[in-house]
């Protein structure tokens, strides 16, 4: 606990399978608990260690906590080939790779605090960068696609897949559809969360400022008739009601979402403190 003591003793699971082996058909294996004498150079059974003898341990607790924060295993702890293996599987939090999700109407802004993203935790390294672009993904990947409500879940499995594959192999995945579905949405982080931590971050500009600012026409020609389907004008945005983090293009410039999403990653040990 907090405290620094322990839940439960060394024995207390062994001694719960042994009360109920029978009913279990478990039969035990009994261990005792090893501890490290620094002066001697060797482990013992704490029943056999001398009181007043000087001893060195390492809880289960400790060891997770090193692992996550790649801080030092003490040579004394476990053979070097052991220790290797756990930090192969056990990466830093610093190392591990993870997705931000960013949602919201056409033109919100997202696409833009996305490629700024990117610029910026590239500058930081560590991390292969990946940016997966609404526009992109379905130029490249759901060519096929339409833009029924089946299609759209389509396309953001899709894109969910990619992110857990990238997430998985350590990479920073920055990915900006719309993603107007809240089930489709919520199945992106299920995929990318087996394998790392998934920031979903609702940019909630308004569909009038998205729409006014509109250089490219393309809420202009929804209005008339000529693109169907389209979030926003006949086609709903169901707004996140889990999002990580909520920001507005409108009344916030890039840069500073930017900043607040890396504070975002930080406060999780994703990133160093600069």
């Amino acid at each position: 606990n907090s405290a620094g003591k322990e839940f439960y003793g060394p024995y207390d699971a062994q001694h719960a399978v042994e009360k109920y082996r029978e009913e279990l058909g478990i039969e035990v294996v009994p261990f005792q608990m090893m501890t490290y004498l620094p002066d001697s150079d060797e482990y013992k059974p704490v029943d056999e260690v001398e009181k007043g003898t000087r001893t060195l341990d390492i809880s289960g607790t400790e060891l997770r906590s090193r692992l996550r924060s790649g801080r030092e295993i003490p040579e004394w702890f476990s053979y070097p080939e052991v220790v290797k293996v756990l930090r192969d599987t056990h990466k830093p939090r610093s190392a591990q790779g993870f997705t931000v999700f960013l949602t919201g109407y056409q033109n919100s802004g997202k696409d833009a605090i996305a490629r700024a993203l990117q610029v910026t935790l590239n500058q930081q390294g560590g991390r292969s960068v990946s940016l997966l672009l609404g526009e992109t993904v379905r130029a490249e990947l759901s060519s096929e696609l339409g833009f029924s409500k089946e299609d759209r879940k389509r396309n953001i499995g899709r894109i969910g897949f990619v992110a857990a594959e990238l997430t998985k192999a350590g990479a920073a995945v920055i990915a900006a559809p719309i993603a107007p579905y809240e089930d489709a949405r919520q199945h992106a982080r299920e995929q990318v969360g087996k394998y790392g931590d998934f920031y979903l971050i609702h940019v909630a500009t308004s569909l009038e400022y998205a729409e006014k600012t509109d250089r490219r026409g393309v809420y202009a020609r929804a209005r008339s008739g000529e693109i169907k389907g389209f979030t926003g004008v006949d086609d709903p945005y169901e707004a996140p009601t889990n999002a990580d983090l909520v920001v507005d293009a409108e009344k916030t410039n890039v840069r500073s979402i930017v900043h607040q999403i890396v504070l975002l990653l930080e406060s999780r040990g994703l990133l160093d403190r600069v």
